[in-house]
């Protein structure tokens, strides 16, 4: 029997898997063991389009309980399949992908920036700390969260960050992340309870369009439902502080890169290009799971019921086979050719309307005007720990990246 490699993925993290595959060459489906149970490693864009085929994946029963718990919620769009998956998906699509939808929430993110980081003139700035508190107030007034004033929204960041930090790890990271997504599903259900009895929510919101939106067999979400819902639309927003931080990192190694993204003109494709780049580059998600359907044949193997896929993120996003020198930091890359679908999956591949994750127009939007603001704001790098650890997941500058502004 293959041996279990949980212990492995707990010591190595995001080196886990690559290391895994090195070690094991092939071209099949690398077998292994997880939590006890029979895995099989996906690994390229043909991999990724099989992965995303709803014929050969099902996320119903794949999210262990310890990451619902935290992460995603009870209940989710993540955990739902075929008919129940589109109809849910909707919200998502109509919301996070809508060109004029997401512009405005860039926008609103480029004011918080303004306002609280670009006028901390001559005094040191937790980047990190700071880009989540500008996401959660940008993205909680954008999407019309009721009620909230800045120390709750604050708390609302806070409680993201927590439930981002500790879902893949024991110990009190993991009980702090439990504890967030308590408080915060709470405080969202009331709010929904009491938006739905005033009808006070507006419609043309996504808070509005959670509180109205119809099941594939007409119902409305519960409260609780809704709640998880609205923190799968807000914490995914506050989570790009992770890409922020990259991307300061990425400019106090590239001072080139910083010039040119500060004389880009608002609307130019290089910021876009650093955007993806960071996304490919720096380690966010290592791999993403599905089990197998009952019948799976993956080459040629029918594959044993419960199975698990899962598809391996950080190492395709570093594979010399599709990236010249991948472990280069490279805007340019992405203004030679812009990214395949299937190559470049920090959040995942497939179509749109199928589990790939909806929020990426918004991720790259955000973070294309991040960067511009930061390469534009006169800030110096003091000594620090700069250090990556890939055994963390996920993981970050250790400093969280700071910056003396107007330096």
């Amino acid at each position: 029997m293959t041996a279990d490699k949980t212990l492995a993925l707990l010591l190595k993290g995001y080196a886990w898997l690559p290391g895994l595959r090195r070690d094991h060459p092939g071209d099949g489906p690398l077998r292994t063991r997880l939590m006890g149970r029979p895995v099989r490693v996906l690994h390229g864009p043909e991999a990724v389009a099989f992965f995303y085929d709803e014929r050969h994946a099902r996320r119903h029963g794949a999210l262990p309980g310890p990451v619902l718990d935290t992460l995603f919620g009870r209940g989710a769009v993540h955990t739902l399949d075929g008919t129940d998956h589109r109809a849910r998906k909707t919200l998502f699509l109509e919301r996070l992908t809508e060109p004029a939808a997401v512009g405005a929430l860039a926008e609103r993110v480029r004011e918080e920036f303004r306002a609280v980081v670009g006028g901390r003139r001559g005094q040191e700035v937790h980047l990190f700390d700071e880009a989540a508190l500008v996401l959660a107030r940008a993205v909680s007034d954008w999407a019309g969260l009721p009620g909230g004033d800045r120390a709750a929204t604050d708390r609302l960041a806070r409680d993201c960050v927590a439930m981002v930090d500790g879902f893949a790890t024991p110990g009190p990271r993991h009980l702090r992340a439990r504890r967030a997504r308590a408080r915060q599903e709470e405080l969202l259900s009331r709010a929904v309870i009491q938006a739905r009895e005033s009808g006070a929510a507006a419609a043309d919101t996504p808070f509005g369009a959670v509180l109205s939106h119809r099941e594939a067999d007409g119902s409305l979400l519960d409260p609780h439902t809704a709640a998880v819902e609205l923190l799968n639309i807000v914490r995914p927003t506050v989570a790009i502080a992770w890409f922020t931080a990259f991307a300061a990192h990425a400019m106090s190694r590239r001072p080139d890169v910083r010039r040119r993204l500060a004389q880009e003109g608002d609307r130019g494709a290089y910021a876009v290009s650093f955007a993806h780049e960071v996304r490919r580059f720096y380690p966010f998600v290592p791999f993403l799971g599905a089990l197998a359907p009952d019948g799976l044949v993956l080459d040629g193997e029918r594959l044993p019921h419960g199975t698990m896929l899962l598809l391996d993120v950080f190492g395709q996003n570093h594979d010399p086979e599709l990236w010249e020198e991948p472990y280069r930091f490279d805007p340019e890359r992405f203004l030679r050719a812009a990214p395949h679908r299937d190559d470049l999956i920090p959040q995942g591949g497939g179509p749109r309307e199928g589990h790939r994750c909806p929020g990426e127009d918004v991720t790259v939007a955000v973070l294309s005007v991040l960067a511009r603001e930061l390469a534009r704001l006169d800030f110096a790098v003091p000594d620090q720990d700069l250090r990556i650890p890939l055994n963390r997941i996920p993981t970050r500058p250790r400093s969280g990246v700071r910056l003396v502004v107007g330096a």
